[in-house]
């Protein structure tokens, strides 16, 4: 199964384009994070949202009981077991997030022209003329004339769900403001944003550290996301606290941009974090419409070219209600596929929306569409000038694996690591082919217990077991597909061990149609202390 790519820069026929696209072993290269909610947590959603395309299930703890999470995620490791699909597991912290409390929970209508008037004290019942908020320094934060959103998932400026509101006086610690559009208020919690304004909170909260220290720990989460980044120290900080917690100390810290501020220092948070993720729902509020794409681009850039997953968000809010993306939503994900984003994070859409199998299936579809005329070669030559000369050693290998890989047209690159590295910086260069990473962990004993790192197991996918511990390593990055081997062989043997482990592989890619008689494949593994490149040529 040889990798086809084309490119809009050559001749395409438009009849083509109506062709039913080809079924794959890998739909999308692209990874999907689902968020796992009200409509998403039982077994039989969640094993479709898997079987859909779903690799990471996002938990998000800025609404809901602990105890409702540890349900839906104990029903994730059961539909994992079932069908077979390996799945990380995201922990989304709250962070300095503002919030109206609706104690009733009746719907709170707002009407245009209206003056409401925001307060801190929340004894006081939520009504159409008054909203209790949980902070008290708003007061002191805001001045006449700025501009606060309200929303059950924020403001976009076409639902009536949210609502814009303007300040028009500030009397006591109570905020009066002028409503700008009609809208209804629905359930017991609202997000409330104020654009370019500073929080005088932590972006680590208290709450958030209870969360991670005892659900996040029970759990062994793969992905902390840092909500309301606004610098480097602030990831810095939550990493000190995951290393004083056992083995969350190798939880990798996805950054969330959502405010002025943490665009501002984005460049020094690239370098703190694991990953980013372009919250475009706050900061698409912070932005003017007009610089939106700008931030996108430049920030997917900058990931890319040091090999660190761009997560992007928002982009089919309208399949919460409906069973189609509109034109534009639908657009806007193959344009992120297009413009390097490695993954694409679904919230209210699989949280509370009425189809969230049904949006990750078609949002990984038009990823795919997406990858086969992205510019790969473009985005190779980027990346080799971006890293120059002298190139490292497993820069150059990495690279080396990438071009041998496209050149012969090979099927699947498949590369041994223990750490992840070597994997990372081959995803790095944007192979147009899936990446098999053979993981070898490194098992630990007490001289009672063997164990290695992994929330959980589950059955075999392409030789010996699978765990979370693939998942931990790298499994946001565009085209790679984890596999977890067995702990007694070392990544960097001598021996014929992993000639073995590659067998099984190839046994099994072939098993599934991954790979065909006569397809080449890229190898690339550690042998001794040296780094080899190799290329296999199957026999029927």
């Amino acid at each position: 199964m040889q990798s086809t790519h084309l490119l809009f820069e050559e001749p395409v026929r438009m009849a083509s384009i109506l062709e039913p696209s080809k079924p794959s072993f890998f739909p999308a290269m692209t990874k999907i994070v689902g968020t796992l909610g009200p409509k998403s947590r039982s077994v039989e959603i969640i094993s479709r949202c898997l079987e859909a395309g779903m690799s990471v299930a996002r938990f998000d703890f800025s609404w809901g009981e602990t105890e409702f999470h540890q349900e839906t995620l104990n029903n994730l490791k059961v539909a994992i077991k079932s069908t077979k699909k390996l799945c990380a597991v995201m922990l989304d912290t709250v962070g300095p997030e503002l919030q109206v409390v609706n104690k009733t929970e009746h719907p709170i209508s707002l009407k245009a022209d209206s003056l409401v008037v925001l307060t801190p004290d929340q004894n006081k019942e939520a009504t159409s003329n008054l909203l209790p908020i949980n902070f008290g320094g708003l007061s002191k934060a805001v001045k006449t004339g700025d501009a606060i959103f309200i929303g059950q998932y924020l403001f976009t400026g076409s639902e009536t769900t949210s609502v814009w509101l303007e300040v028009t006086e500030v009397s006591g610690d109570d905020v009066v403001c002028l409503i700008k559009n009609s809208a209804t208020l629905s359930g017991q919690l609202y997000t409330l944003h104020v654009s370019q304004i500073r929080i005088d909170l932590p972006t680590l909260t208290d709450k958030d550290k209870e969360v991670i220290s005892t659900w996040g720990v029970k759990n062994n989460v793969d992905f902390l996301t840092l909500s309301y980044t606004r610098d480097a120290e602030d990831v810095r900080h939550a990493r000190n606290y995951l290393s004083k917690l056992g083995d969350l100390n190798q939880t990798q810290i996805f950054a969330k941009i959502e405010n002025v501020e943490g665009l501002i220092h984005f460049d020094e948070i690239l370098q703190e974090a694991d990953g980013i993720i372009l919250s475009r729902g706050n900061l698409g509020i912070d932005l003017p419409p007009e610089k939106v794409f700008l931030f996108q681009k430049a920030a997917v850039y900058k990931c890319n070219m040091v090999g660190k997953p761009a997560v992007v968000t928002r982009v089919v809010d309208s399949m919460t209600d409906n069973l189609r993306p509109t034109r534009a939503e639908a657009t806007d994900v193959a344009n992120a596929v297009l413009d390097g984003s490695d993954a694409i994070l679904l919230g209210a859409e699989t949280l509370r929306g009425l189809y969230p199998v049904e949006t990750i299936s078609i949002v990984g579809k038009i990823c795919a569409e997406a990858e086969k005329v992205s510019n790969q070669d473009l985005h190779f030559k980027k990346a080799v000038k971006y890293v120059g000369e002298p190139m490292t050693h497993l820069e150059s290998i990495a690279s080396s694996a990438v071009r041998a890989a496209i050149t012969v047209k090979a099927s699947v690159i498949i590369c041994f690591t223990s750490s992840g590295r070597a994997a990372r910086l081959i995803a790095k260069y944007r192979p147009t082919m899936p990446v098999i990473s053979i993981v070898v962990p490194r098992l630990k004993t007490n001289q009672l217990r063997w164990t290695f790192t992994g929330a959980f197991e589950v059955c075999n996918v392409f030789g010996i077991m699978e765990s979370s511990a693939a998942s931990i390593l790298f499994h946001q990055n565009l085209g790679l597909f984890p596999t977890l081997a067995d702990p007694r062989h070392p990544a960097e043997s001598t021996g014929g061990t992993n000639e073995s482990i590659l067998k099984v592989a190839l046994d099994h890619g072939k098993a599934t149609g991954v790979i065909k008689p006569h397809d080449h494949i890229v190898v690339c593994q550690k042998v001794g202390n040296a780094s080899v490149v190799k290329i296999i040529e199957l026999e029927d």
